[in-house]
């Protein structure tokens, strides 16, 4: 039987808004980084595996068809950031009958925009899509129908991050955990029969990358749907509900989440005009894999660390906020910042120390892709502790219903000061790879010093969410 609001509520983690700081942001953070890293295997296998099977047109093709399929992605999944901004307030205020009613609203939405809208355009504009980061024809080859299998079967994957926002905003970071290691396992089976051959099954090669991450997406979505309409989670699709849409909400969530879908769009269109510059230079080919490799797979060390803590400092945030403890909320931002500061200090020595390690594992055994990449450590091995500051201010903002200000910073530091940087060098002396790396150097420190800034401004205290009653 569904639990109702009185049953939801006795399940709320009470501790966050009433212990320690220091141990709440722990507690909800591991568990997010571990499965962000676990869920970074996803990505980590498919490039080692084409690398050795198909070489490095398969890891530039599968970098750069990723990089375009976020562009669009990361929009949808931003109805998941204002539906966390409810979820938490409504959590610390104890209201479970909103919070479920949010969720709920959140499915709607994103099931009707990735079904209805990201299927069929993504399929039709794959092509000129790819066409705009100046691939190679050979990685152009390689992307296409990696890409468009990506965005025709997108809603596994979309209501895999919906219930992981939703769970953790409510204060449950284990069940996440538990769905990512399932993904995360069933992934890495499919990747291995279906990239290299098995048996009767033939080598997809970098086709097959795409089909094992949106089966599996599948699967874990259709389970989890499941346990949210059984009851079997801290949030639920009750019986009684409502199951019409009901638009009050779906404004809040565009409210909150559209301000973040810019940022996250901003973000990937500064990456693919970045992957653009790198395709002009002479070693276009060489460099696009050097910049796949070391920046989107190897800096996800620190970024999906990073973003863990972002997703644990924002329920923290959130829920004291609507519990009325907004000193927890500076408290907790600040425990995040350190956290994350050790944790890319350790990975930046790795970058330094043991670079062709690391690049060995992706099958790199081109000396001029592995100069390049090498090269780009050194400079990601600083950035990295700045993005992980930036990243855990951020949380305090948007865990607070502040998601405007994150995205004017990220418009300033990843899209006009790293392509102005660019764009500049290119039309006077001549863009060359240290150029791009000092240009993303420089928009990393820019992030940090902006999110730091808005934050300490105290502007998020006064931010107010209201969905009104339920509807019938």
């Amino acid at each position: 039987m569904s639990r109702g609001p009185k049953a939801a509520e006795q399940t709320y983690d009470r501790s966050i808004v009433e212990g320690p700081i220091r141990s709440v942001v722990w507690k909800l953070a591991w568990p997010t980084m571990l499965q962000n890293i676990l869920g970074g295997l996803q990505g980590i296998v498919d490039h080692a595996m084409v690398g050795n099977y198909v070489g490095f047109a398969g890891n530039a093709a599968i970098g750069v068809a990723w990089q375009i399929f976020l562009v669009v992605m990361v929009f949808i999944s931003s109805l998941f950031t204002g539906m966390g901004v409810l979820v938490a307030r409504f959590v610390g205020a104890r209201e479970p009958d909103k919070v479920n009613r949010t969720v709920y609203q959140a499915f709607l939405t994103a099931a009707a925009m990735s079904i209805g809208v990201l299927a069929p355009l993504g399929y039709i504009l794959s092509p000129s899509l790819l066409g705009l980061v100046n691939a190679a024809p050979e990685v152009q080859a390689e992307a296409l129908q990696y890409l468009r299998i990506m965005f025709m079967f997108s809603f596994g994957m979309i209501v895999y991050f919906m219930v992981g926002g939703a769970l953790r905003s409510a204060g449950d970071a284990r069940t996440p955990l538990r769905l990512g290691i399932m993904l995360t396992l069933l992934n890495i089976t499919l990747n291995v029969i279906l990239i290299p051959g098995l048996g009767p099954i033939p080598a997809f090669g970098t086709t097959g990358a795409a089909m094992g991450t949106v089966i599996a997406g599948g699967v874990i979505a259709i389970y989890s749907i499941y346990r949210l309409f059984a009851g079997k989670w801290v949030v639920g699709f009750r019986r009684g509900m409502s199951w019409r849409p009901d638009f009050t909400i779906i404004r809040e969530l565009f409210r909150f989440g559209i301000p973040t879908g810019l940022q996250g769009v901003a973000m990937n269109v500064g990456g693919v005009m970045l992957l653009a510059y790198i395709g002009s230079l002479p070693q276009s080919g060489e460099a696009q894999a050097a910049y796949v490799i070391s920046y989107t797979q190897l800096f996800s060390l620190i970024t999906w660390t990073s973003a863990g803590l972002l997703g644990a400092t924002a329920a923290v945030s959130g829920q004291n906020l609507g519990a009325g403890r907004p000193e927890r909320t500076i408290e907790a931002v600040h425990v995040a910042s350190g956290i994350g500061l050790a944790v890319a200090a350790t990975v930046g020595v790795l970058f330094l120390t043991i670079p062709d390690v690391l690049l060995g594992f992706f099958g790199v055994d081109d000396p001029l892709v592995t100069d390049i990449a090498v090269q780009l450590l050194m400079f990601l091995s600083v950035s990295g502790l700045f993005i992980t500051v930036a990243l855990a201010y951020t949380g305090g903002l948007q865990g607070t219903g502040d998601t405007k200000s994150p995205f004017y910073i990220s418009l300033v530091s990843q899209l006009i000061i790293p392509i102005g940087i660019c764009a500049i060098i290119s039309a006077t002396w001549g863009l060359e790879a240290t150029h791009v790396w000092i240009a993303v150097l420089i928009g990393h420190m820019t992030r940090c010093a902006l999110s730091v800034i808005r934050f300490r401004q105290g502007n998020w205290r006064n931010i107010e969410v209201s969905i009104g009653s339920a509807g019938t």
